[in-house]
């Protein structure tokens, strides 16, 4: 197996699954959260390796934010920068709400090919 193709399927599977993922998390609290926060809550829960990087959270958080679906607000930081703090808004929840019907609908599709076609241990065609 490539891995170098494996690691360009997954970027692309990526970019258009991080603003999903971020809206879902920021969905699931009702606290406002940062970056870093919000990056280690995308953490593996068994561990290992995240499926996004960190620096590919900050532009989607903000491009969500200048859409409205995410509200932020800056606050001053004793040990470094200041930070900014995200929460989604009630549009961003109904995109939100939107975004997981599609997801669904897309996962559903997409299983429905992958477990209809044989796996490489299966032998293909017929055995006359």
């Amino acid at each position: 197996m490539n891995e170098t193709h494996t690691r360009k399927f997954q970027k692309d599977l990526n970019s258009g699954l991080v603003a999903l993922v971020l809206m879902a998390v920021l969905a699931a609290t009702d606290e406002d959260a940062y970056g870093y926060d919000i990056a280690k809550r995308l953490l593996p829960p068994g561990g290992g390796e995240p499926l996004f990087k960190e620096g590919t959270i900050y532009p989607v958080l903000r491009s969500l934010a200048a859409e409205g679906w995410l509200a932020s607000r800056i606050v001053p930081s004793y040990s470094g920068p200041p930070r900014r703090y995200y929460r989604i808004t009630p549009e961003g929840r109904a995109v939100l709400a939107e975004w997981k019907a599609t997801w669904a609908h897309t996962r559903d599709f997409v299983d429905h090919f992958i477990n209809a076609a044989p796996s490489a241990s299966e032998p293909t065609g017929s055995a006359s």
